[in-house]
């Protein structure tokens, strides 16, 4: 009986070292990373900057949200748009930031899949604040882009593009839309410098300044435009 109380208090020790050594090894091991991040980033230097920039583009460019003229390492306006449009795809927080999700699912992503139809035609996906330009039944860009709001809905349906204007005069608002390609009544893609992550448009798709001639283009005249929900 006492051998095995001994031996008990024995064992209850020996785990209680264990523990111990286990706990410093963590403690050890968290300290180290601490130092190499550290050291890291004081050995920083702005052309390794550029080269995770570029590395980032490059895979934007592969999944459709960037032209390949568009990789400049330099984190600029048209990289934090296609980073809100991956988002929006991926249903992920769209804050423009690639944080640790959005930088997993960039590893995983693919292409943006058009839903079915023939022949080219912008896809505008209002939940998602992704417009898709699709020719031949693939994708050849997807765009951030911001519908109407709750109280000023975009129509859903399909529609063709039939007016287009590279300045247009807003007659209800006042203002000027360029790069406006009409495909409902008064609706039309254009450029606007407010595109948040959002739907918060008085019933047009606005399109981002640096994107709106690329819709433009695209958008001719008899082109389908199919807005969708999600």
């Amino acid at each position: 009986m006492g051998g095995g109380v001994a031996d008990a208090g024995r064992r209850g020790r020996d785990r209680v070292a264990v523990a111990r050594r286990l706990l410093i090894g963590v403690t050890f091991a968290a300290a180290a990373l601490a130092l190499a991040a550290g050291a890291l980033a004081r050995e920083a230097t702005p052309s390794r900057g550029a080269t995770a920039v570029v590395t980032l583009q490059e895979r934007l460019v592969a999944l459709r949200y960037l032209s390949p003229d568009e990789v400049s390492g330099r984190m600029d306006d048209r990289t934090r748009k296609a980073i809100l449009a991956f988002q929006g795809w991926e249903s992920l927080r769209r804050d423009g930031i690639v944080g640790p999700a959005t930088r997993d699912r960039l590893a995983t992503a693919r292409v943006p899949r058009a839903g079915s139809g023939a022949g080219s035609r912008i896809e505008v996906h209002v939940g998602r604040g992704v417009a898709l330009l699709v020719r031949s039944s693939r994708v050849v860009r997807a765009l951030h882009v911001s519908a109407g709001a709750s109280s000023t809905p975009t129509p859903l349906g399909r529609f063709r593009v039939f007016r287009k204007e590279r300045e247009s005069w807003s007659v209800p608002f006042g203002v000027w839309l360029p790069w406006a390609s009409y495909f409902s009544g008064g609706v039309a893609f254009h450029g606007y410098g407010d595109v948040p992550a959002y739907p918060a448009s008085h019933g047009c798709v606005r399109v981002p300044l640096s994107d709106a001639h690329t819709v433009y283009a695209f958008a001719r005249l008899g082109v389908a435009v199919d807005v969708v929900p999600d």
